[in-house]
């Protein structure tokens, strides 16, 4: 029986060669991209999960329950020391700076022997027990001792293959920014980070030591470094986290009363700390670090759209099933006459499912496969199909048998009730009766194609305002030459002169501070003179600049002057923007005095820039009189660009003949700052070009089977002199009508969502109706080119044809 069914259906489907492949070629469509989207999910949830201790790893976070206050990592120097002393829930505590910071930030690498410098990423600095607590193992040296010398690092195996190729590196001595006097000695080997873990470094320098400045080690004063801590076995985090507070009491309350810091209420009142488990830090988001992260929004909205889209295509089949319903009412009649019972009959169709199921799936398999390079890039992930895995085969095949069920089900039992009676009258009605379940799923798929739409539109102007709106500098021809701080003062002066002699070049600056992704940062307190006891301090970015630097970034002076080398009071200067002035009420800032652990007179006042993302509001910053830096920004305006580098690139060679030329452009660092934005717009536009396509197909399945059940009719009309535009505007309205239905449930629904998402952004734009009204004139569009074939060779056929057997 069953090799009967199986030989019956494979007949059926090389019958019908346009219905199998548009079911077929629709089904795998649908399947490929929830596929995709399941590797992406796959990859985001399996990050940090491969620790043998995952649950009792954790990193430490501050958590300011104030309204807009946020949440964040960084803590002073001696936090770890402390709760590994006073808190014996904890096992192991260690410390980390991943960020940019002294010789971690500069990135110059090579041997000792060796005289030409290299350019390197990904250096950290890291106490000996993060080894322990993040299971770090060595392929050379001894995870135990590694980092537990002064002026020792651990390395990758990567770096180890490039640098000491067929060697056992541990013990030989490097150099870091051509500081030939501090050389570092490789205390060991590790394997290459993962991509599934939330740190990916290539270089950890030891913390043992270790003094960035005179008191820094013990001083709360300054927050710095991410501390990791490994619990005992018996430990509950919950009972420790409200233990931490008598940290917070003793010693960060002790030096804010110290120093007189007014703010002390409010950290008695909101400051708490906080556990994160280690398998969560790359899906959390919202607490402040310096790493990269995914997002859990995204891995749920993205599993919705992988569900909405295999339920589109289910609906294609069954649409396509059900508008077949004509051609196979003879065939059942005919079985059931001859014997057959209805169970035969949902067998022989289910079958017939599962068939379309299996095919589509291998051929989903082909096209994920071709697809998934382009996929890895748009998502900006290293994705990879799981061949080698057991459970890859089993999984498929019985997804492929479930989905086969839930689409075949309701066809088998729809064709399967017809009566013998009735088809053999030539009156088979049964397919009106379920028109408004076929209405229904068409309209579920339009609605949910538009909100893609509708969204991928409106991510794309959010995108657009963001890289084009005035953003208070210039970023356009700017070059910024990096690895200027191992020039001497002298070496940088001269190099900086020289390169404003060549044409096209108009100003340069040089320093660590830039309003881009991947520059410097350093957040401090600011008082009015002698209101640091009186009032709370003022949160404000302290950059340090040279006299070049507003004229090199085309920033505007609002009130007073520029810094000036030559006047020595400059020294103790600043020039803050506006939102400094108004957080500081400085309704006349010129010739004020701020604090911090100096005092300043505002000399200048600048218009507000954006220097970070426009997610967040512009946040106060002040700027004083600095030289020096690991970034040269040279404004250009020149036609010939590619030129105008390769002379600025001569001067480099003269000045550093051992270090390599490297540059980037300050424009395409600013749009660094919006990547995931850019690549969540091109992922949903990617997405609602395949719901639109699917839907499409099930808009053509509907007018199939519209076309089915109203042929004699469309026949008649023509005979009676019905023209062709009257038999496409009968055929079509229909389904406009339908669309318009599926706008009307998508655009509030989109509104919404979209809404939602823009709320993130302190600056963004306004949800506009033209948005929507081109979103749902496009899905007109989509669905009357979609059903104009149907409908087009309904009204040109020869009614002859279809009247023959009346």
């Amino acid at each position: 029986m069953l090799k009967n069914f199986l030989l019956i259906a494979l007949r059926s489907m090389s019958r019908q060669k346009m219905y199998t492949t548009i079911n077929i070629g629709g089904f795998a469509l649908g399947l490929a991209t929830c596929m995709l989207i399941f590797l992406l999910i796959r990859h985001e949830l399996s990050h940090d999960q491969a620790y043998q201790e995952g649950n009792r790893i954790y990193r430490l976070y501050n958590d300011f329950t104030k309204p807009d206050a946020g949440k964040w990592t960084s803590m002073p120097a001696s936090v770890a020391s402390i709760v590994k002393a006073d808190y014996p829930e904890v096992e192991l505590s260690a410390r980390l700076i991943p960020f940019n910071w002294f010789k971690a930030g500069s990135n110059l690498f090579r041997r000792e022997e060796q005289a030409e410098n290299t350019f390197e990423e990904g250096f950290a600095y890291a106490d000996q027990d993060l080894l322990q607590i993040l299971e770090i193992p060595m392929i050379y040296g001894n995870a135990l001792h590694a980092l537990d010398r002064p002026n020792t690092m651990v390395i990758s195996k990567s770096k180890a293959d490039k640098y000491f190729p067929g060697e056992d590196p541990v013990g030989r001595t490097v150099v870091l920014n051509d500081e030939r006097k501090v050389p570092y000695t490789i205390g060991g080997v590790m394997p290459d980070f993962p991509v599934t873990l939330h740190l990916h470094f290539d270089f950890l320098i030891t913390l043992q030591e270790v003094e960035f400045w005179p008191g820094e080690q013990t001083s709360w004063c300054c927050w710095n470094y991410d501390v990791y801590l490994r619990l005992r076995p018996d430990a509950n985090p919950h009972v420790l986290e409200q233990k931490l507070l008598s940290m917070r009491d003793k010693h960060l309350l002790g030096y804010m009363k110290e120093v007189g810091d007014q703010s002390i209420d409010d950290v008695r009142k909101y400051h708490h700390f906080g556990l994160l488990p280690v398998r969560d830090i790359y899906l959390t988001a919202e607490i402040n670090d310096s790493l990269q992260h995914g997002d859990m929004r995204y891995v749920w909205l993205f599993g919705a759209v992988a569900c909405f889209i295999l339920a589109l295509a289910c609906i294609n089949f069954i649409n396509l099933s059900t508008a077949r319903s004509a051609n196979r009412a003879k065939e059942v009649g005919l079985r059931k006459v001859v014997g057959s019972l209805r169970f035969h009959l949902v067998r022989q169709f289910l079958m017939e499912s599962l068939l379309y199921s299996l095919f589509s799936f291998v051929i989903a398999l082909l096209l994920v496969w071709m697809a998934l390079p382009f996929f890895s890039a748009l998502t900006g992930r290293t994705l990879a199909m799981p061949w080698t895995v057991w459970w890859l085969a089993p999984m498929v095949l019985l997804a492929a048998v479930l989905i086969g069920v839930i689409a075949g089900i309701y066809p088998s039992f729809y064709l399967s009730a017809f009566k013998p009676i009735d088809v053999l009258k030539g009156s088979v009605s049964r397919g009106s009766r379920s028109a408004g379940l076929r209405n229904g799923l068409v309209v579920f798929q339009f609605t949910t194609s538009m909100i893609l739409i509708i969204g991928t539109f409106i991510i794309y102007r959010q995108t657009n305002y963001m890289l084009h709106t005035k953003i208070g500098f210039s970023k356009d021809q700017v070059i910024m030459i990096q690895g200027t701080n191992t020039l001497t003062t002298e070496g940088l002066k001269t190099l900086k002169d020289e390169v404003l002699t060549l044409s096209g070049v108009q100003r340069a600056t040089t320093g660590n501070y830039l309003p881009v992704a991947g520059s410097h940062r350093d957040q401090n307190s600011f008082w009015k003179e002698g209101r640091s006891k009186i009032d709370k301090g003022v949160s404000a970015q302290r950059w340090f600049v040279d006299p070049d630097y507003l004229a090199t970034m085309d920033m505007k002076l609002l009130q007073g002057r520029n810094f000036d080398a030559q006047i020595a009071s400059d020294s103790q200067a600043v020039i803050i923007n506006q939102a400094m002035a108004r957080e500081l009420g400085l309704q006349k800032p010129l010739g004020e005095h701020i604090q911090n652990w100096e005092t300043f007179t505002v000399i200048g006042v600048v218009e507000d820039f954006h220097f970070e993302s426009m997610k967040s509001k512009i946040n106060p910053l002040c700027m004083t009189l600095g030289s020096g830096g690991s970034v040269m920004a040279v404004k250009t305006q020149t036609a010939d660009m590619q030129g105008t580098l390769k002379a600025i690139q001569n001067k480099w060679d003269v000045a550093m003949p051992n270090q390599p030329f490297r540059y980037t452009f300050l424009d395409e660092s600013y749009a660094k700052l919006y990547e995931d934005v850019q690549r969540m717009g091109s992922v949903f536009a990617s997405f609602a070009v395949l719901a639109v396509i699917v839907a499409c197909l099930g808009l053509f399945a509907l007018s199939s089977f519209i076309v089915e059940q109203r042929s004699k009719e469309i026949s008649i009309r023509l005979v009676l002199g019905a023209s062709v535009n009257t038999i496409l505007r009968l055929l079509t309205q229909s389904f406009v009508r339908l669309v318009l239905i599926s706008f009307v449930l998508a655009a509030p629904l989109a509104w919404y969502l979209m809404q939602r998402w823009l709320d993130d952004y302190s600056y963004r734009i306004e949800l506009t109706w033209d948005v929507f009204a081109l979103a749902g004139i496009a899905a007109i569009a989509i669905a009357l080119l979609t059903i104009s074939y149907q409908s087009i060779k309904a009204a040109l056929a020869n009614p002859a044809t279809r009247l023959r057997s009346e």
